[in-house]
């Protein structure tokens, strides 16, 4: 504790230098004070997202900025560089509800340069905040909440593991209060559901720094979904938690790192590995392979002619095999997309050409369906396969017909029994009508006969 007076101007009140020490070097930095206790007893992580209101003046009072004059929350990322390093250190220490203030010296405000106009250099700030809410940091891909990140201890460097990176981590993994599964061990990024690690998992650790040790937090579609752990007893729908240290990681190369040898050398056996996971069934697994290889060789250019057919052979099956694995999730639109891609490189492939039917069929396109399958008997005459689905597709557009007819057959029904009751309104009504303008017998006009 420090304690100090600074004279303000005439009018406005004295700033008393006193107040928590909040630097690691204890060099009076960031002092503290509490202006009003918060509730609870847990404070933001490094990476949560905190909403707080702030009232900034200099020593002598002025004031020279307010998230309160807005009526507006000011939000930003602790720990991430967002802010001054004082309110990294200050708002890290308050819970939901406190009011604090902040004195901040000018190495841990905006220095020897200051911030013009309004806040001159080497100014010493003074920060009135108050913390209404922090959350931890969300990692999914939709934001949808389903990854939710609190760093526990931040990493060190700023690089991370990628996709295919060699990893070593310790975890902690908790149900409802229990720990389930506590170990160490090294694996490649992309293999860890093989060794009971839930994507969200894996999808984190791609968002992690050496060292770093975190909380993870994963909804059901991030853990082990509806269908849950055998290996663990989780069961269907299960909310999960996790303590994750990235110990350390060698990242895979990039295919920017890459030169065409290694790219082509790295191909088939990325392929094999793909090919293993489909034939255990593990069919997203394998689509990631297949589509590395494809990244990798997509744009590659002024490659001799033999390493031209090489890569070409190497394209084709990724795409034939993203397109199996496609179909196998029922994602008939990007197993089309493959199709069509592979038949860029070989117009006649007939796995292209019969996977593109099926393809077509799954989404109901029965006559271009038939059409790709009879393309497929003729150049192929062998593929009993696709004879069988062409007869198929025509029983279904035969059907597809027959409910056509009778639907339109029912439509004219209606529109002709509607158009009869109309001609027999009209006539009705003609028949009415009187002579000379005469009323007829039994017309509104007698009604007035007592």
């Amino acid at each position: 504790m420090t304690a100090e007076e600074v004279k303000s101007e005439e009018g406005q009140q004295e700033i008393t230098m006193e107040g928590e020490d909040l630097t690691l070097k204890k060099d009076g930095g960031v002092l503290k004070v509490i202006k009003k206790e918060g509730t609870g007893n847990e404070t933001p992580m490094t990476g949560d997202k905190v909403s707080v209101h702030y009232v900034g003046t200099l020593l002598d009072g002025t004031k020279f900025d307010s998230s309160r004059d807005r009526d507006e929350h000011f939000t930003f990322d602790l720990g991430k560089g967002q802010v001054i390093k004082a309110w990294d250190l200050g708002v890290a220490t308050m819970k939901i509800g406190e009011v604090c203030q902040l004195i901040c010296s000018p190495e841990y405000a905006y220095g020897a340069a200051g911030s013009p106009p309004k806040i001159p250099p080497n100014s010493t700030l003074v920060f009135e905040v108050e913390l209404f809410q922090f959350k931890g940091e969300d990692l999914s891909d939709k934001e949808d909440g389903g990854i939710i990140r609190r760093i526990l201890t931040k990493g060190e460097g700023y690089t991370k593991p990628n996709e295919g990176a060699t990893v070593e981590v310790s975890l902690e993994g908790e149900w409802q209060g229990k720990v389930f599964d506590r170990r160490e061990l090294t694996f490649e990024v992309g293999d860890g559901v093989d060794l009971g690690i839930p994507k969200g998992i894996e999808k984190a650790l791609q968002s992690m720094e050496k060292g770093e040790e975190s909380i993870i937090k994963l909804s059901p579609s991030y853990g082990f979904g509806s269908e849950g752990s055998s290996q663990f007893n989780i069961p269907p729908g299960a909310e999960l938690s996790y303590k994750v240290k990235l110990i350390t990681f060698e990242k895979a190369k990039e295919s920017w790192e890459m030169n065409t040898e290694e790219k082509l050398e790295q191909g088939p056996i990325v392929k094999e590995k793909g090919t293993q996971y489909f034939k255990e069934g593990k069919y997203r697994q394998a689509a990631q392979q297949y589509t590395k290889i494809i990244s990798w060789l997509d744009h590659e250019s002024g490659l001799s002619e033999q390493d031209e057919q090489k890569a070409r052979a190497l394209q084709l099956a990724a795409h034939l095999n993203l397109a199996a694995c496609f179909i196998k999730i029922q994602d008939h639109v990007q197993a089309l997309e493959n199709c069509n891609k592979a038949l860029e490189l070989d117009d006649s492939n007939e796995k292209a050409l019969f996977r593109r039917s099926e393809a077509l069929f799954a989404l109901k396109e029965f006559r271009d369906a038939r059409d790709g399958f009879q393309k497929v008997v003729q150049l192929y005459p062998d593929n009993k396969a696709a004879r069988v689905q062409v007869t198929a597709c025509q029983r279904l557009l035969r059907e597809q017909h027959e409910k056509d007819k009778r639907l339109y057959a029912n439509m004219f029904s209606k529109f002709a029994e509607h158009d009869a009751k109309k001609e027999a309104t009209e006539k009705g009504k003609e028949e009415k009508k009187p002579e000379n303008g005469q009323p007829e017998e039994g017309s509104m006009e007698l009604e007035q006969n007592p």
